[in-house]
């Protein structure tokens, strides 16, 4: 079965925590916890001691659209939230080969009665092109499909899709850079 889950436009962040210590990775590894304070408070507020969360880093407007200019310029890093959609490890168990609907269940429990800076982003079992089509129509940036029984992997899989909106900012801005690197 697959479900479906809002693409956030945001940076990708592997939130890891191991004790107090609290670290935001990017996907290229660079650690950004200076950046994202509100993330790594809520990190050090859960009750587990021990995890590794896969999220993405957003600013919303007040309509509740994710705005990546104001993330990108980062002065109002005290607004930015983890959108939290997988979890790799908690207390020390390594669950990248459980199926990501447990993973999700575990993850949902984890952020539960948690600070307002992690979220966990929910996930829908409607038509993936009906859920797409709906998410165009809002001026999100697209979707992510999964397959509820699929093990986590890191890079390109048969077991999730990535649907962008042609009509979203990410890809105007993504066509932006290269037609200018074309120049």
């Amino acid at each position: 079965m697959w479900v479906h889950e809002i693409k956030h436009d945001g940076f990708r962040l592997m939130v890891r925590r191991e004790g107090a210590l609290v670290r935001c990775f990017t996907r290229n590894g660079f650690d950004w916890s200076d950046r994202f304070p509100a993330i790594v408070d809520a990190a050090r507020r859960l009750k587990a001691r021990s995890f590794l969360i896969d999220g993405e880093a957003v600013v919303c407007r007040p309509d509740g659209l994710s705005d990546f200019d104001a993330l990108r310029v980062g002065r109002r890093a005290h607004e930015v939230t983890l959108a939290a959609f997988d979890l790799i490890e908690l207390q020390g168990e390594d669950l990248r080969d459980e199926p990501l609907l447990e993973r999700k269940q575990r993850l949902a429990k984890t952020l539960a009665n948690g600070a307002a800076a992690i979220v966990y982003n929910e996930h829908l079992e409607h038509n993936g092109a009906a859920v797409f089509e709906h998410a165009c129509r809002m001026g999100l940036e697209g979707i992510v499909s999964k397959r509820l029984d699929s093990p986590y992997r890191s890079g390109p899989s048969k077991t999730w899709l990535k649907s962008k909106n042609p009509l979203s900012e990410a890809v105007r801005r993504e066509r932006e850079e290269e037609w200018t690197n074309k120049k």
